[in-house]
């Protein structure tokens, strides 16, 4: 079947790779922009991350145009061996001395002077499979036993996993990715109401457990309960895009890259674009990604065979999901959760992956009439 599929190759999206270039252009440009003074002052070199980003964008275009060269149906042969590889990455990051501990998450595994994210590539791993899974097992996908709970175990294990980190951002995005695909597949509404039911009282047991998470919904409710600690962040990013206006304060204008704003080359980047291209700046980032949204959708919709469709349809929800949470937090719309804004944040492994989920998404555009 697929020999015969995969005869027929068009040209990949060009709106779709363009998009993925310029938001790569600007998140170059935007790191540099808002780490280059914390960078001289820990690193004695403003260019410091800015040549790591460019070296991270540099594996993961060649990761791009990998994957979309190979035909995205070779992954459904290895999408077993794919899951599994990553259930091991995520259980040998748990282990002392192999998993390396940052801001309070024990999350990444040490590569020499590089790390990588395990969840970053369960990420991925699991839409492959799951994608593998629905466009096998679809017409059972109504049936709870059958279709709909072999699901559901799947992806709470993988969830369960990655909050032993813990990780409670990466497994909001993965869990709210894999429930668009199995909706999509035609899942009853119903299972959904009841699993929304129960994921309601777990989630809030999480927040419980935990009292990190407890003050991150006290500073959401009132950031100036303690401006100077749990709800430092936000403030600190509401006066970066309070300020910038309409027209911004100009590419590298930004004050609160000043040691203002911790860190704003990572997830509050979006912040310091708002400030720095103001309200005009802020609306071309999100348009750029309503436009891969739009393309990406209409990539899933054109695809050839079904796992074509929840695989281009699991890659866009992915990063669609990933944008509307980081930009919510960033505006004070929801709390703090630790999420990169995709090709536009700092960073090593997510940058990476997001990268080679958009080649899969290139490559299933050879295969569609758009």
């Amino acid at each position: 079947m697929f020999q015969k599929l995969f005869r027929t190759r068009y040209a990949p999206d060009y709106t779709l790779f363009a998009v993925i270039l310029l938001l790569l252009l600007l998140g170059a440009v935007m790191v540099y922009s808002s780490s280059y003074v914390w960078a001289e002052y820990k690193y004695a070199d403003q260019f410091f991350y800015l040549k790591r980003q460019l070296l991270f964008c540099g594996v993961g275009v060649i990761g791009m145009f990998f994957f979309m060269i190979i035909p995205y149906g070779n992954w459904k042969k290895y999408s077993k061996i794919i899951l599994l590889a990553c259930f091991l990455l995520l259980l040998a990051v748990l282990i002392p001395g192999i998993g390396m501990e940052r801001g309070g998450a024990q999350s990444w595994i040490g590569v020499g002077a590089f790390s990588v994210q395990p969840s970053e590539f369960m990420k991925l791993g699991l839409i492959i499979f799951l994608a593998a899974y629905l466009s096998v097992q679809q017409k059972y996908i109504t049936s709870f036993k059958k279709g709909f709970l072999p699901s559901l175990i799947l992806v709470f294990t993988a969830f369960g996993l990655i909050m032993l980190q813990p990780d409670l951002g990466t497994g909001v995005v993965l869990v709210g990715t894999c429930m668009v695909m199995i909706y999509i597949a035609g899942a009853r509404l119903l299972h959904f109401v009841g699993l929304g039911a129960i994921g309601a009282a777990g989630f809030l047991l999480l927040i419980l457990s935990a009292p990190y998470r407890i003050s991150r919904i006290t500073a959401f409710i009132n950031p100036w309960e303690d401006p100077l600690g749990d709800g430092f962040q936000i403030i600190q990013s509401l006066y970066a895009i309070g300020p910038g206006g309409l027209m911004g304060l100009g590419l590298g204008e930004s004050i609160q890259k000043y040691f203002y704003l911790p860190e704003p080359q990572n997830d509050f980047i979006f912040a310091i674009i708002g400030e720095e291209l103001g309200f005009l700046g802020g609306t071309f980032v999100i348009g750029l990604f309503a436009l891969l949204f739009w393309r990406g959708m209409k990539v899933a919709l054109e695809a050839p065979d079904a796992y074509g469709r929840f695989l281009a349809l699991g890659i866009v929800s992915m990063l669609t999901i990933q944008v509307m949470i980081n930009i919510s937090v960033v505006i004070g719309l929801i709390p703090v959760t630790g999420i990169t804004l995709p090709f536009l944040s700092y960073g090593g492994s997510s940058l990476t992956l997001t990268l080679c989920s958009a080649g899969i998404l290139l490559n299933i555009s050879r295969y569609s009439r758009l």
